[in-house]
């Protein structure tokens, strides 16, 4: 074992020393339950993304500190309950790992990364007796990227498209549909079920040409964030409101943002 991974082992377990002594005598963390935690491990999760979305490594590492102390703290109270202890769940994720990785610990052969996520889902179906491939795609998962993995999985048996000019044409296809709908004034649920299908083929395009869906619509957002806080503190700064500007104004502050993040080497 390198110094690198005893020290590793080293700090972790004075975690669980530090957690066993929190569980004991800390009336908030005695108070804890799985369910109580849940929404904390959410949003500890969102910070983690946020972090590395902002290329932060500072950040990243302390939120890694974060979710591994929730682990930590779930398998605590499985623990005290009887239901399994941390031994087991690292025990699950080694075996795991080994039956999933046939190529590192066995004799099957890959020649790329996508064999190797194509097998992954092989595997889970005929050695681990999953009914669905869908079946690891958490329902409570956000929509957009719940598409996205509904998608690969599929990929993974062999459903999918043969290129990705084949999606693009989808995409124009749904388009085209939706503005069919909206020209014939349909009703909310028509609309609703055609714009999903338009989301649905974007997502899946994204997909093929390299693109994770989320992560490109979460840069959009932070980009207009950014360029319509721009335009606030340039109003603030004159003293004025949006509600004093023509939309004309508003689009050239707007383009003021955009030259503004440019120079910026954003």
């Amino acid at each position: 074992m390198n110094s690198e991974n005893q020290q590793a082992l080293e700090k972790f377990e004075q975690l669980l020393e530090i957690m066993d002594k929190l569980r004991a005598e800390c009336p908030w963390d005695r108070s804890q339950t799985s369910e109580s935690l849940r929404h904390l491990t959410i949003e500890e999760t969102y910070e983690l993304s946020d972090a590395i979305l902002s290329h932060d490594g500072d950040a990243i590492r302390g939120e890694l500190g974060d979710l591994m102390m929730h682990l930590v703290f779930y398998a605590k109270i499985a623990s005290e309950r009887g239901d399994f202890n941390l031994a087991e769940v690292l025990e699950g994720i080694n075996r795991k790992l080994i039956n999933r990785h046939p190529h590192i610990f066995g004799d099957a052969v890959v020649t790329s990364a996508q064999e190797v996520a194509d097998n992954w889902e092989k595997i889970k179906l005929e050695k681990e007796g999953k009914n669905s491939v869908l079946e690891g795609v958490p329902p409570s998962l956000p929509p957009l990227m719940k598409a996205y993995r509904m998608q690969e999985k599929a990929r993974g048996i062999g459903f999918d498209w043969e290129n990705s000019q084949q999606v693009w044409e989808k995409v124009l296809e749904e388009m085209q549909e939706l503005k069919q709908e909206v020209e014939n004034l349909s009703p909310k649920e028509r609309l609703e079920e055609e714009f999903g299908d338009l989301l649905f083929s974007l997502v899946n395009y994204a997909r093929f040409i390299g693109v994770n869906p989320e992560d490109a619509l979460e840069n959009t957002n932070r980009k207009f964030i950014s360029r319509f806080q721009y335009m606030e503190d340039v109003l603030n700064f004159n003293g004025q409101k949006f509600d004093q500007l023509t939309l004309n104004q508003m689009d050239k502050l707007w383009e003021e943002a955009k030259k503004s993040e440019k120079n910026q080497g954003k």
